[in-house]
Formats: structure tokens, sequence, C-alpha cells
């Protein structure tokens, strides 16, 4: 009977889950080929080089101080810090200064007025930039928090690589319910399109560079020959091009992991988070499509495409149990949501987040697609912290 039951199933619809098995597979195993700080000396080098830390800020009350702490601690022997105030309406500048009394190694200085060409962020780095004297620039985000050995294993690792740009991909911090279900949708589509470090870091193509801004370290004569961040002052997503800049200019680029070393908890409400990836998503994204001008026309269709995956067999799941699609349809989809299910479970295992939350993936996945879709409505246009940008694209800059 049961070799009959067996001989009787639909192999259609087996067939048909492969692709929803098969991607988070190939993610996974391409994810794999990464390197990590922890792999690098946590003992300065000597003589250790000036290392200066730029850290722009534009209301970031609620962070700056955790952040400067958290920098303060570090192991590297040879730091100055300097917090470039964006014309905050908060306390951020009265926080920074209080800190600078106390430490002579910190310095605030007032962000000149911006220009019409010029993002926010790359303006504060690029006038942090000029008030330092370091061999390396460190540029970090205000929403980070470092480890005390981040700095010096990242200088080593920055020397042994001779690279020009490194850069740190940390851990995302998310405590609330909409971090657990946007923030990896967003890490599970970078992961399929980049893969691991070495992934980026072997790619002969310009495309597959990216680099973290929460933690992004250049040497200062490279930034200095290739003209600082205005190389890249007009683009949403300054990092990825930078990268995406310096290696096409001859220079050498390198993404290593520091999960142990540096966390980031970059939105912390639901507004905050379509806000926050709404302006990169679509803007940014285009300049990290493969195939040239192919992909960036075909980019607002394949931007979409993961959530709709997802989305497109929990949909018929429910229509096959009210009666409404077949047997094939059924198995079909529960093969593929029952798949979903156990890989978001591990991606949440991985960060340390109750697996339970995979149950919600539909809802991340609708989520996801709503800042798709509105991001691409708005296209280049970019609104952050009450300002409003164009946003450039690589192909016509």
């Amino acid at each position: 009977m049961l070799a009959l039951d067996l001989a009787r199933f639909p192999l259609q619809p087996v067939l048909w889950s492969l692709p929803w098995i098969a991607v988070p597979l190939a993610i996974a195993l391409r994810a794999r080929n990464s390197r990590s700080l922890d792999q690098e000396s946590p003992l300065p080098p000597s003589p250790a080089p000036l290392a200066s830390v730029i850290i722009p800020a534009r209301n970031e009350a609620r962070n700056i101080a955790e952040c400067l702490a958290t920098v303060l601690t570090s192991t590297y022997p040879a730091l100055e810090i300097i917090v470039v105030d964006d014309h905050s309406t908060d306390d951020t500048r009265a926080i920074a200064t209080t800190i600078a009394a106390t430490d002579a190694r910190v310095a605030v200085i007032a962000n000149p007025e911006l220009p019409p060409d010029w993002f926010g962020k790359q303006w504060a780095c690029q006038n942090g930039a000029n008030h330092t004297h370091g061999d390396i620039l460190i540029f970090v985000d205000a929403d980070t928090r470092l480890a005390p050995d981040l700095i010096t294993r990242s200088v080593n690792g920055m020397l042994r690589t001779h690279a020009d740009l490194y850069t740190v991909a940390g851990r995302q911090d998310m405590h609330t319910f909409w971090e657990k279900l946007i923030q990896p949708q967003i890490f599970a589509v970078l992961a399929s399109r980049y893969g691991g470090t070495e992934s980026v870091n072997h790619s002969p193509f310009a495309a597959d560079k990216i680099a973290n801004g929460q933690y992004l370290m250049i040497r200062h004569a490279t930034y200095d020959a290739l003209d600082g961040h205005a190389l890249v002052r007009h683009h949403v997503a300054e990092d990825l091009m930078l990268a995406q800049r310096y290696f096409r200019n001859g220079r050498k680029t390198v993404m290593t992991l520091g999960r142990n070393q540096l966390s980031t908890r970059m939105y912390t409400s639901l507004r905050e988070l379509v806000a926050g990836w709404g302006k990169n998503i679509y803007a940014a994204g285009r300049d990290a499509t493969p195939f040239g001008k192919v992909g960036r026309m075909l980019f607002p269709v394949t931007l979409p495409y993961p959530g709709i995956m997802q989305l497109a067999p929990v949909v018929v799941l429910v229509l096959a149990l009210l009666g409404i699609t077949g047997a094939g349809a059924l198995i079909w989809a529960a093969i593929t949501t029952s798949v979903m299910l156990v890989g978001w479970a591990a991606v949440y295992r991985f960060d340390d987040i109750n697996p339970l939350y995979a149950v919600f993936f539909p809802l991340g996945a609708a989520a996801y697609l709503y800042i798709c879709l509105s991001a691409t409505a708005r296209g280049s246009s970019v609104a952050w912290k009450g300002r409003r940008y164009q946003s450039a694209s690589a192909a016509r800059s």
C-alpha cells in the first residue's frame, strides 16, 4: 500500500519547489566563504600608525555618548577622534563636547553649510577628514558600538592585506518586532547578491564591490589622491560607490566580518525602517546590479522579486486550503512554505533571535515588498533627516 501511495505521489509539484529549495542553500554556501576579524591579531602593530576616527553626527543624541564611549575603550594606542556635528537640532553637540572635555583624543567640530551638490553625510565626512592627522582614516557611524579590539584587529587586517580601503561588516542589533522581521529580509537579499566576504574581495568586477559605511577605513594618502568624499558626493550609498570607484582606479578594497567586534542598531521603529531602507534600496541598489545597462533596466522588476517569491507559496497554500486550487498546488505550496520556515528559523538562530519569529516571514516579505515598490516609485529622490536629495546613478556620473 505504501509503495502504491508513493507511486501515485505527484512529482511535478516537487520539481516546481526546487528553486525555493536551491536558492537558500546557494545563499548559505556562498555566505560561508568569509574571513573574520577573529583571525587578525589583537595586539597593536609596532609602530602603530595614527588612526583618525571620524564620526558624522546629525541629531544623534540617543547614540553619540555610547558610540564615543566604545571608541574610547579601544586597545589601539594611537587614536584621534573627530565628531562632526552636522547642524543637529538636539543635544548631539552638547553631549559630544562634554565627553571631549574629559579626553584629549576627542574633538568636536561644526560642519559648514551643505553645498547644493553634496549629500550631508559625505560633506560631514569630508570636513572631518580635513581636520585629521592620521595615516588611516576610520569613518564610523554614530549608531555603531565598537568592541575594544575592533580598531586594533582591523588596522592589522588592513596592513596585512595592503588594502587601500578596508571595511568591516558587523552584527545587526534588533530589538523590536519590526526590526526582527524586516532587517533579516534586507540582509538576506544582500547575502544573495554578494555572498561572503571573499566572493566580494576576489571578484574582478567593480559592480561586485561593496563596503559598510558604518565602519570604513581608508589610507589617508589614497583618500586625498582620489578627491576624498567628493568622489561620491551625490550618491546615496557613498560606501558602495567608494568601493566601486577605488577598485576602478586600481586600488585594493577588502571586506571582512566582525560580528564579535562591531554592532549596529540602524533603525528602532517601523517608520525608521521604511524611511531608511526606502532611501537606499532602489537609488543605491541599481548601482549594485550586475550585467550593466541590462541589469539596471531590469532592476525595477528584479528588486521586488524576493518578496514575491516568498509570498506566492503562502498565498497559494491559503487558496488550496480553502479548496480554490487543486491537490498539486497544495503539495507545492506546502513544500515551499515548509522550506522557507526552516530557512528563516536557521537565520534567526544565527542572529541569536528566537527561531519562532520564522512564522512571521510572510509579514516581513510583505513589508520588504512595500519598501521596494514605494522606493521604486520615488526613483532617485531621497529624503533623510530633514533634507532632500537627488541621488546620481553610477551609469551617469
